[in-house]
């Protein structure tokens, strides 16, 4: 007797460059009857492929830093979830995967030890000028530049979601007066933990070190503009862990050049990789990092299992957690499109 033909295993895309094949997302994409299929940018690049073509015939995807584009998201009729490791998502057309019944979905929490350490890394270099002073020894110098103590200094912290609680927490661990604004405040937090909330402005004015930990959208593109930075103080110190369009790179440049703040680190830049003829990397005052506040081996063990989890749930039938578009989709007949 003839046996009917055994159903294909749903399709799932692997972008995220630093998942690999036969590693945990794999196995859990399998276990869970899937069949997962890497191509991450390196992958594509050497196949001679775009995006578009190996979104084709998948039905979820676990996706990196990649544009999913409305064009991307038109090619893949069959797509029901783009599941993103990470928190932030301005990489994904969230519009044109509501239109087309796709679910968005990101891994909140999963690095935020991880960025709040590098925040600190970064500030405490800020502060003690490390690199520099490390490029001068190689260089055969011997300089013992003065540097600043964080304790007693204030830091201000733009957002106080999951991670900026966490720096909260630690540079009060150090000694450190704390001050934050974020339209949407714990208060339970504040009153736990003696964190001051103030306007943006007051923020701005107040802090020795400030820190950003929020999402980029039309209403914080640029939101640390020329007059944000005027507001702070000409000897701080501003550090962004967040999304590169938050700061104006060019007012930022202007400031540091002019003496009017005395120095940043960035994690995250407006375009990556750092354009060649950035006016940052000229800049001594300016620590430039590859966005890698995140890239540990445990957050990214953390998050990318998240984010083949939620995949699995959805695909199953059911409503996974951190959906950015909880309304766009019946899981149930997320197949239909």
């Amino acid at each position: 007797m003839t046996q009917p033909p055994k159903e294909r295993a749903l399709r799932v895309l692997v972008t995220t460059p630093y998942l690999e094949p036969g590693g945990a997302v794999d196995r859990i994409l399998r276990d869970a009857g899937l069949d997962p299929v890497f191509a991450r940018r390196a992958d594509r690049e050497a196949a001679g492929t775009t995006l578009a073509e190996c979104v084709a015939d998948v039905a979820g995807v676990v996706a990196g830093t990649d544009a999913f584009s409305a064009e991307v998201i038109e090619a893949a009729p069959g797509l029901r979830i783009l599941s993103r490791c990470g928190v932030g998502y301005d990489n994904i057309d969230v519009e044109a995967a509501t239109r087309h019944g796709v679910a968005v979905a990101i891994t909140p929490g999963t690095n935020r030890v991880s960025v709040a350490e590098h925040v600190l890394a970064l500030m405490l270099n800020g502060a003690r000028r490390i690199p520099q002073n490390l490029a001068a020894v190689r260089g055969g110098a011997w300089t013992q530049e003065s540097g600043r103590e964080l304790r007693g200094a204030t830091l201000g912290v733009v957002g106080l979601g999951s991670i900026g609680r966490t720096v909260a927490r630690a540079a009060l661990a150090l000694g450190m007066r704390v001050v934050a604004h974020d339209p949407w405040l714990d208060e339970d937090f504040l009153t736990e933990t003696g964190v001051e909330a103030l306007p943006l402005d007051d923020v701005l004015a107040a802090a020795d070190f400030l820190t950003l930990h929020i999402s980029l959208d039309e209403t914080t593109r640029h939101l640390i503009d020329a007059a944000a930075l005027r507001r702070m103080k000409p000897d701080a110190y501003l550090i962004n862990t967040a999304r590169g369009g938050v700061v104006d790179e060019d007012a930022l440049a202007d400031a540091v050049e002019a003496g009017r703040l005395a120095g940043a680190a960035l994690d995250v830049t407006e375009r990556e990789p750092l354009p060649a003829d950035s006016r940052l990397r000229a800049l001594d005052s300016v620590i430039v990092t590859a966005h890698i506040a995140a890239a540990t081996v445990e957050a990214r063990a953390r998050s990318g299992a998240m984010a083949a989890r939620h995949v699995v749930e959805l695909l199953a039938g059911r409503t996974p957690e951190h959906l950015v578009n909880p309304d766009s989709v019946s899981p149930a007949t997320a197949g239909a499109r």
